[in-house]
């Protein structure tokens, strides 16, 4: 028996929209496995503390033996090592001596502070005394790894673009103005649930709520105004254009498993101006830095946000003429426009939330 014309239609309506996720399935093994399976040093900036012949010699050692993964300086006291990482120009610097000490701050890596102790330690053992770390820059007790951070980026990122697909398909009968203030009051309520997280239910952050607050909301925003004004020329593709932008790229390359100096160069190329990076490292640079480069990363974020707003302007602009041409020509009746406008959201919505 064979089947029917609704059977094919079906048939082929299902594997049309089976294609997003199975590109969602290899982007996401491509990115993530590409940004995370082999992480290893790649020019990670360290010191040794002393000026003498020793530490040159050590210095210059463990720049031949590393073969490109270290970049070791000598700097002349403890106070510049230290300093130095405050500033995060260096991840760890090695103090010899009878007792070595390696520095490190674990707040801004702690992959890169581990594997800066597993270089040291192996120099400590040679010398045949045991290593001593010392933390300049803890973490905060609820974030004891600095992970934290990372997944509520992830929170947030989930919040902003599944929201896209509710307010580009289900609300896309609705003028762009309309559109553009959901998607600011979206962005103000993920921001304000980001907060509750980091602050009073996790205590991912001991101070400086204010700050993670603003740039939680710079951050949702963007997401938000560029999927809407993308849903205007994307639609039902939308979805996967904002997994590639937001999941895709986004979470590989914002630092929060591995920082720039472990990561294929790709993903480290990326941490320099993708907004992701902008939001974990501008949380970090205020929490635990003293407001060091911070000024850099909001204006990522804030980049971010102006093209988001600049999209779903010529968004606007582009459905404006769409309807002055359709109303020229034989318009749609109204309620078929919306029956299909409203199927289209639920399918959108489906696959977000399957993601």
């Amino acid at each position: 028996m064979s089947a029917g014309p609704n059977t094919k239609g079906a048939l082929r309506h299902v594997l049309g929209h089976l294609l997003t996720p199975l590109l969602m399935c290899v982007g996401m093994g491509l990115a993530y496995l590409g940004a995370f399976h082999a992480p290893e040093p790649h020019h990670l900036r360290v010191d040794i503390v002393g000026s003498g012949p020793a530490a040159q010699v050590l210095a210059q050692t463990l720049q031949d033996e590393g073969a490109g993964a270290l970049d070791v300086r000598t700097v002349a006291d403890r106070d510049t090592a230290v300093t130095a990482l405050r500033e995060q120009s260096s991840f760890g610097a090695y103090v010899p001596g009878p007792q070595p000490e390696l520095l490190v701050a674990g707040a801004s890596s702690d992959t890169s502070a581990l594997a800066v102790e597993k270089v040291f330690t192996k120099v400590a053992a040679a010398q045949g005394a045991p290593l001593e770390v010392t933390d300049t820059t803890p973490l905060a007790d609820g974030d004891p790894t600095g992970q934290g951070v990372f997944f509520l980026l992830v929170a947030l990122s989930i919040g902003s673009y599944a929201s896209v697909a509710v307010i580009g398909g289900a609300g896309a009968v609705l003028p762009m103005r309309i559109r553009a203030l959901l998607a600011a009051g979206t962005s103000l309520a993920v921001s304000l649930v980001g907060v509750l997280f980091a602050g009073p239910v996790f205590h991912l952050v001991d101070h400086g709520l204010g700050g993670l607050w603003a740039m939680s909301w710079l951050y949702g925003a963007g997401i938000l105004f560029i999927g809407v004004g993308l849903h205007t020329f994307l639609k039902r593709w939308t979805t996967l254009g904002v997994m590639v932008l937001f999941v895709m790229l986004n979470f590989t390359s914002s630092g929060g498993i591995y920082r720039p100096e472990l990561q294929p160069g790709f993903f480290a190329s990326l941490h320099a101006f993708w907004n992701g990076a902008g939001f974990v490292e501008g949380v970090r640079g205020h929490v635990y830095f003293d407001g060091h480069a911070l000024g850099g990363h909001v204006l990522v974020l804030v980049l971010w946000l102006l093209a988001g707003l600049a999209l779903t302007a010529v968004a606007g602009v582009t459905e404006s003429r769409r309807r002055t041409r359709a109303a020229v020509a034989a318009p749609a009746p109204a309620a078929g426009r919306a029956v299909s406008e409203e199927k289209e959201a639920e399918e959108e919505m489906e696959e977000a939330v399957g993601v």
